[in-house]
């Protein structure tokens, strides 16, 4: 288990502001199994501009991006959008 802090884009929460009530909760309690294992959730991976590893968890209809950045102890919640 990790004890990396969660953090997560604003973006994020304005996506999920949209969102049922009941989605919004099962994400956030996602978003928190993710920081707790966050290499036991990514389905696949891209790379940003920089380079940087970013893992996309699949979940029901949404893709999450988030990158483990293990060196500050953060995993930080990128973005979310319907899947394609």
């Amino acid at each position: 288990m990790s004890d990396a802090r969660l953090l997560i884009d604003i973006g994020v929460f304005e996506f999920l502001r949209n969102l049922k009530k009941k989605e919004q909760v099962e994400l956030l309690r996602l978003f928190r199994a993710i920081a707790a294992f966050p290499s036991n959730c990514s389905d696949f991976v891209e790379h940003d501009a920089a380079g940087r590893r970013i893992e996309v968890h699949v979940f029901e209809r949404f893709a999450i991006k988030y990158w483990n950045d293990f060196a500050d102890r953060h995993v930080k919640i990128l973005d979310i959008h319907f899947a394609d």
